[in-house]
């Protein structure tokens, strides 16, 4: 069994904790948590701390905080020369404390409080400074996921800034699609199969073969009209910068 402590409470830590617990090659030593309280329901409680001094040894230990407390928690660690990761998808492996050997585990997911997800299909990037190491993390993450990849901090940086392009700001577009539903008295729920199927798409269709719309086929009369019908400022700038980029598709700047 390999030995696990988790750094964190928020929903990273929260959702890592249920996955690990039903893993069969994995045993979580310890969880730190600055507000015990919090994980209490997820985790023995006596396996809880609050305090660096009280970790114990483990073959690996996670920190699961926010990107700019990753430096400051990393060095606060009271041992050396053990294998600490992040799980951040910005963040250089280089932002970990040098004292310790030093990795990645990064869970590619939107991860919201009080909704399970499947962890066998969430893909888990990894780095590693030796392959001693990678092999290590290789297992861990095999024995909660399906999808691991091996990617560097460079790599790990493209994959987010992708990530925040189909995921985040794809759930804004959601919410501006729900406010002029609301507006209008129209249910959102007449969208979700539209959304489904965009969605769905993408498993036999790559984006720019998915592309539909009056953009995609250069309708300016339909534009010219939904731009005329849009009274917030930010929707019609929005629309018109997604209309050009769609449009630009291809060609040469």
């Amino acid at each position: 069994m390999i030995k696990i402590t988790l750094i964190g409470s928020g929903n990273v830590a929260q959702h890592l904790i249920k996955a690990f617990a039903k893993s069969e090659l994995v045993e979580i030593a310890q969880v730190f948590s600055r507000k015990k309280e919090t994980l209490a329901s997820l985790i023995e409680f006596d396996k809880i701390v609050d305090d660096f001094q009280d970790l114990k040894e483990a073959d690996l230990y996670i920190i699961a905080v926010t990107d700019n407390a990753i430096s400051e928690v990393s060095a606060q660690l009271p041992f050396n020369n053990q294998l600490v990761v992040h799980t951040s998808g910005t963040a250089s492996i280089d932002t970990l404390d040098a004292k310790n050997r030093k990795g990645v585990f990064y869970p590619l997911q939107t991860f919201s409080k009080n909704k399970d997800v499947d962890f066998s299909v969430i893909p888990i990037c990894l780095e590693a400074e030796n392959t001693f190491d990678f092999r290590v993390l290789d297992t861990v993450a095999k024995s909660i996921s399906k999808a691991v990849f091996p990617i560097n901090s460079e790599q790990r940086k493209a994959l987010h800034v992708a990530a925040v392009f189909v995921n985040n700001f794809t759930n804004h577009l959601y919410q501006i699609g729900q406010e002029i539903c609301e507006a209008n008295k129209v249910p959102f729920e007449i969208l979700k199969p539209l959304i489904q199927e965009t969605a769905d798409k993408i498993n036999t269709l790559n984006p720019t073969e998915a592309q539909t719309g009056p953009a995609k086929r250069n309708d300016s009369t339909t534009i010219e009209a939904h731009l005329e019908y849009l009274t917030n400022e930010n929707q019609k700038n929005i629309y018109k910068i997604l209309t050009q980029s769609i449009q630009n598709n291809g060609k040469e700047l």
